[in-house]
């Protein structure tokens, strides 16, 4: 309810002066003025704040007799307060301060009202003969970002215009051009932090699903042959997300890591029916090339479910569609692609890295056949018993 939008660009100059910073704003301003995809650029250093810049003339201080010490303290204390002494009473210990009344201290003009005593002719002297007084204007709050000094620029962004490349776009002028120490806050914070932790989350869900796997198949071979659909399914989700105008934010990650399950699944059918197969006695090549064929079917039903369930995610309608369609189109790619090319990747794969493997059930066949055997031999021959 008419709340202020915050701008995604966000990035944080750190340095050590403000004067510095204030230099190198300009500088970044005037260089990122020349991107039109950056829209309303602004800073949070403003100076608006009036202020008084007061100088003392030294050399006619020194003629006059009057100590720099004099004219600080006397300006400190009509201006400001000073501490001068402290007091003890009841066993607590107070600070006694001076300080002028409000009414002398109203305008730049009461300056010229104070008076020094000069230390040589014992004489009061006008402040306004000791010191010149300027007008000024600084910020009114001076901003500081862990712990340094600093000043935010900030932008809002044309329509696709990613975040990410708008931050490195700044990042180069601020690296090129400046010393500054770059910080980020707001939305751009976010996707810094988030770009960060997703590789480790994706790294770790393919890790679980991996070690799922291994121990359903008893071994690594077959479970990393799975996992060759993974790229196949990232390549056409990252894909489609460049043909819709789509940015790769935490909606896409999302339905990356969603994929790395919807993939993989297809992999196991093949793959669990050519073991299927091996323990029945087929060979190796022959019961790949099988396996392939009679898997077709329920792979292909499996990709028209998932997909028509994915279906309502792309329709644009109602708040938060921008959300849910690009989950949608992450998912509807990424099966179809790694669903089409499964059937060719998954066997070529076996073949090449799964020959010396053998199937999960394979030493319970050859066991159950041992048995097998030796109750054969162990059963008593029997002879035609003869007519006479």
């Amino acid at each position: 309810f008419g709340g202020a939008e915050s701008k995604p660009l966000q990035i944080v100059l750190g340095g050590g002066s403000f004067t510095e910073l204030v230099a190198w704003r300009d500088i970044i301003l005037q260089k990122a003025s020349e991107n039109p995809r950056l829209q309303a650029l602004d800073h949070n250093y403003k100076e608006t704040k009036p202020q008084l810049i007061v100088t003392v003339n030294k050399e006619q201080a020194d003629q006059l007799g009057v100590s720099i010490a004099a004219i600080n303290n006397t300006l400190q204390t009509f201006l400001a307060s000073r501490r001068v002494t402290t007091f003890v009473e009841n066993g607590e210990e107070y600070d006694v301060l001076l300080e002028s009344e409000k009414q002398f201290k109203r305008s730049p003009t009461d300056i010229a009202q104070l008076f020094v005593r000069s230390t040589r002719s014992n004489q009061l002297i006008p402040m306004k003969d000791l010191v010149n007084i300027g007008e000024s204007a600084d910020a009114a709050t001076l901003n500081h970002y862990n712990r340094l000094r600093s000043i935010t620029i900030e932008a809002s962004l044309a329509e696709g215009y990613a975040l990410g490349e708008a931050l490195e776009y700044m990042e180069n002028i601020i690296r090129t051009h400046t010393k500054a120490q770059i910080d980020y806050t707001g939305a751009s914070l976010d996707y810094k932090r988030q770009g960060q932790g997703v590789y480790l989350i994706f790294a770790m869900a393919l890790l679980v699903v991996f070690l799922v796997l291994a121990a359903q198949f008893e071994n690594f071979i077959q479970p990393l042959v799975i996992l060759f659909t993974v790229p196949l399914a990232i390549s056409g989700a990252l894909f489609a997300l460049k043909v819709t105008g789509q940015s790769l934010n935490i909606y896409s990650q999302i339905g990356l890591i969603i994929l790395i399950g919807l993939s993989a699944k297809n992999g196991i059918l093949i793959v669990e029916f050519i073991n299927q197969l091996r323990d029945e006695g087929l060979a190796f090549t022959e019961a790949i090339i099988e396996a392939a064929g009679k898997r077709l079917r329920p792979i292909i039903m499996t990709v028209l479910s998932t997909v028509m369930g994915a279906v309502p995610l792309v329709l644009p309608s109602g708040a938060g569609s921008e959300t849910r369609f690009v989950i949608g189109v992450v998912i509807i790619a990424g099966v179809s692609l790694t669903s089409v090319l499964t059937l060719y990747i998954i066997p070529m794969m076996y073949q090449l890295l799964a020959r010396r493997t053998q199937s999960p059930h394979a030493v319970t066949s050859t066991l159950e056949k041992l048995v097998l055997e030796e109750r054969v031999l162990e059963q008593p021959e029997q002879h035609p018993i003869s007519p006479q």
